[in-house]
């Protein structure tokens, strides 16, 4: 459920409000807990954001950073998550944080700890994270009662195969942001916020959970 609406006239301002609440964030679960995990989005929304976070001043190298999900290619691919988040976050204070990917890279992806605040996206398609219409894997990647952690997924809008955490692990976050932009998007919010089947919007199975989520929205 949206829990909380931040909404910005401009992306800048949009940025520098997201990224000053995620310093926040880590910077509490560092004093508390001595480490902090978060897990970010890909795409071209973030890339802002991440500058302005890079630049907070925090005990960076207590920080791990990882991805929601994963194109599978290597970070040499321009469409790379590892890449962005390579070139657009881990640099100014934040070059000292420690990061997981996904690619090839499973088996320790999985071992992360809960995390600390996640930070998500949405499609035009209504899909966020890996989880697709017509996502091969998706009802796995939905499922509550799963085990797995991480799960593969390919769909006829997704491009390359994927992977992505699953929804339960997300959940298990206690700070989740939805990141987006732009009126079409909220449109698309708009519609996932109204009754449908979660197959066809599968953002709706975030929506519809009790967990809080915090929307972070410019025009």
């Amino acid at each position: 459920m949206i829990a909380a609406r931040k909404l910005r006239s401009d992306r800048q301002t949009l940025a520098e409000t997201l990224g000053e609440d995620l310093a926040h964030i880590l910077r509490r679960r560092i004093v508390a807990n001595g480490t902090a995990t978060i897990a970010v989005s890909g795409g071209n929304t973030p890339k802002l954001m991440f500058d302005h976070l890079s630049r907070q001043i925090l005990a960076w190298d207590k920080v791990t950073i990882t991805l929601v999900d994963e194109r599978q290619v290597p970070m040499s691919s321009e469409r790379s998550n590892a890449r962005l988040v390579s070139e657009h976050l881990l640099k100014n204070n934040a070059a000292t944080a420690r990061f997981v990917p996904l690619f090839e890279n499973v088996a320790a992806a999985s071992k992360l700890p809960t995390f600390d605040a996640v930070v998500l996206g949405m499609g035009d398609d209504g899909h966020t994270a890996s989880f697709f219409p017509d996502g091969d894997n998706l009802a796995k990647a939905l499922d509550p009662a799963t085990q797995d952690r991480i799960v593969t997924m390919q769909a006829p809008d997704a491009g390359e195969p994927r992977l992505t955490f699953t929804l339960k692990t997300l959940l298990a976050s206690p700070f989740i942001a939805l990141h987006i932009e732009g009126d079409d998007k909220m449109k698309v919010l708009e519609k996932a916020l109204t009754p449908g089947p979660v197959a066809q919007m599968p953002i709706r199975a975030v929506l519809e959970a009790t967990h809080p989520v915090t929307l972070y929205w410019t025009p």
